[in-house]
């Protein structure tokens, strides 16, 4: 008797799919993957552009020599749209359906303390590259799985009130801070940088992402006598304390964190965005380094619309990425594996590696999970579009 078609089609169908269960799972081990959480979106989307293509170009060059374990790097990108609960579950995905070896993470403090907990509890390396709350590397776990090459709060904080009493002669200055982690995090570090330089501070004030008003907060702490504020807070609320300053006329000089160069800054802050001086870690601008133009060349090679130094604004995005990329590489190498427990020991491997931003000597330690010290920052200001260091 005839078989019936349908299963006919069924037994003739048979070879190829036990081919092909045969063959996916070593198609799938071709890469090492490596995944990105980070705001793809919104006011940040620059920021998580620069971060991808500082990533992107040091995979390329891992690539070219070979790859890690003898495997090419595979990036995959998720948009955590700056919201935290968006950010764990793309971390979730990573790690539990693509099976990435380490992660990296993006802008937002409160994002990357979301996340924090679950890299921890999967040991599976997480790698900061832009948010600074100091909590994230420093969370308290036995084992920590959470590394860092970018600026770190309670470092940047004593920069911050250092540079307004050297630059402005501060001696009583208003703290303007984001509602949130990140804000509650420098709050707690500015607090013990003015205490340990005898500074009193004229008030802290508060106010939310999507404020388009911030005059109420800023006249009380114009009352209050600050003669400098020490801002914290992202592109959009960072425009608005600018804004809502000139709404005032009140010309009082801006030290900030260096939210402001996360995306469309003078776009939204307008002719006043100059003003604002703020702390980075790295500059292509006036920046000499063999490194520094080697990359750039690379980025121009790479991203053809990169035309000008304003076009690689905001440049730590890159840099940091950049150099985080390399490091995590070395330490897969040195791990001879992608187990994470394994991964993260290869980090505390890692003797010296001549990065972008500088030349890492042990850059990290149980003791120490961020790679970049308050040496290692700089403060500058916007020229049109571009990122330009201060001098003095």
């Amino acid at each position: 008797m005839p078989l019936k078609t349908p299963f006919r089609r069924v037994l003739q169908a048979l070879p190829f799919a036990l081919a092909t269960a045969l063959v996916a799972p070593a198609q799938a081990q071709d890469t090492l993957k490596l995944g990105l959480v980070a705001a793809m979106s919104g006011q940040s989307a620059k920021s998580g552009e620069a971060i991808t293509r500082g990533l992107s170009l040091a995979i390329d060059e891992i690539n070219a020599k070979g790859g890690v374990l003898g495997k090419k790097i595979e990036l995959l990108v998720r948009d955590d749209e700056s919201n935290p609960a968006k950010g764990v579950v793309a971390a979730r995905e990573l790690v539990q359906r693509e099976k990435v070896a380490a992660f990296f993470g993006g802008l937002d403090t409160p994002v990357s303390i979301a996340i924090v907990p679950f890299a921890n509890q999967t040991k599976t390396p997480f790698m900061g590259v832009w948010a600074a709350g100091t909590p994230i590397t420093q969370n308290g776990a036995a084992e920590n799985y959470v590394f860092r090459v970018s600026a770190v709060d309670d470092l940047v904080d004593v920069a911050l009130v250092d540079y307004a009493i050297k630059k402005y002669g501060a001696k009583k200055p208003g703290l303007i801070l984001i509602n949130n982690p990140w804000g509650e995090s420098n709050e707690k570090g500015l607090k013990a940088a003015s205490a340990a330089k005898t500074l009193s501070i004229a008030g802290i004030e508060k106010f939310e992402t999507n404020d388009v008003d911030v005059v109420p907060q800023l006249s009380r702490l114009k009352q209050a006598g600050s003669d400098v504020l020490l801002l914290v807070a992202n592109v959009a609320p960072s425009a608005q304390v600018v804004k809502s300053l000139d709404r005032m006329g009140w010309d009082v000089p801006i030290v900030s964190h260096w939210g402001p160069a996360g995306g469309r800054f003078t776009e939204l802050a307008g002719a006043s965005a100059a003003k604002v001086h703020f702390i980075q870690t790295f500059s292509f601008s006036g920046n000499s380094s063999p490194k520094a133009q080697a990359v750039l060349d690379g980025l121009k090679k790479k991203y053809p619309e990169i035309k000008s130094l304003a076009d690689v604004t905001p440049a730590v995005g890159i840099a940091n990425a950049y150099d985080a990329m390399h490091l995590t590489a070395l330490a897969i190498a040195k791990a001879g594996s992608a187990e994470g427990a394994k991964i993260r020991e290869g980090f505390y491997a890692i003797d010296k590696y001549e990065g972008l931003i500088k030349t890492y000597q042990k850059p990290f330690s149980p003791a120490n999970q961020d790679a970049l010290s308050a040496s290692d920052y700089l403060f500058t200001y916007f020229k049109g579009d571009e990122i330009l260091p201060l001098t003095n």
